[in-house]
């Protein structure tokens, strides 16, 4: 069965993709940082490795043939925990999933990534950071599907979303993220995918059937 490695379990999408993914049967270990955070994904059943982006990590690659990435150094950092683990921690795992071989690596991004200049001041580094981790992934020799949601919020899970960014809301439940890497890691796209994010009203299955 094909192992899932998750970079960023204990964050806030991560626990609820864990959640999912092991209620679909999906095998997956998650990567944390502490002892303290072992029981949380133990009692679902979830298998569990020590690594730190900020360390040495690549020992929890082995024998996973697929790799979600949804660390994030959160709002409260400075620019130098943004680099250190939005940007190089996903270039170390970039590197490491082409040298293991990996079949499929999900990346949690963000929306409009691509103009980092016009979030707010306080985004910049951020957004910057996404951005360039979504470029070494695209031009890596991976296979990759890129989620770029917009504000999260923690909402319940409707599942349903939508890709096409106009008009008016620009947030999703962290929920509907969690269930949209679960349905990207069942249906992997032949080739790259980047997918724009947004709460709306395409069931989440249906949008990566079509993928």
């Amino acid at each position: 069965m094909s192992k899932i490695l998750t970079i960023g379990a204990h964050g806030g999408i991560g626990r609820l993709f864990c959640q999912r993914a092991a209620e679909a049967g999906l095998s997956l270990r998650a990567m944390v940082r502490s002892e303290e955070q072992r029981s949380h994904f133990e009692a679902q059943g979830v298998e569990v490795i020590l690594g730190d982006l900020e360390a040495g990590f690549s020992h929890a690659f082995e024998g996973c043939d697929q790799v979600v990435f949804t660390a994030g150094s959160g709002g409260s950092t400075g620019g130098d925990k943004t680099l250190l683990v939005d940007l190089y921690g996903a270039i170390r795992s970039i590197r490491e999933s082409e040298e293991r071989s990996v079949g499929h690596f999900v990346m949690v991004s963000a929306l409009r990534v691509e103009e980092p200049l016009e979030a707010l001041p306080a985004m910049r580094h951020y957004m910057v950071a996404k951005l360039l981790a979504d470029q070494q992934l695209l031009e890596s020799s991976l296979r990759s599907t890129i989620l770029r949601p917009g504000r999260l919020t923690d909402q319940g899970g409707s599942g349903r979303v939508r890709t096409n960014t106009e008009g008016e809301g620009f947030e999703i439940s962290r929920s509907n993220v969690a269930d949209c890497i679960v349905q990207a890691l069942r249906h992997p796209s032949e080739s790259n995918r980047v997918v724009d994010l947004l709460d709306g009203d395409v069931p989440i299955e249906e949008l990566f059937l079509e993928g």
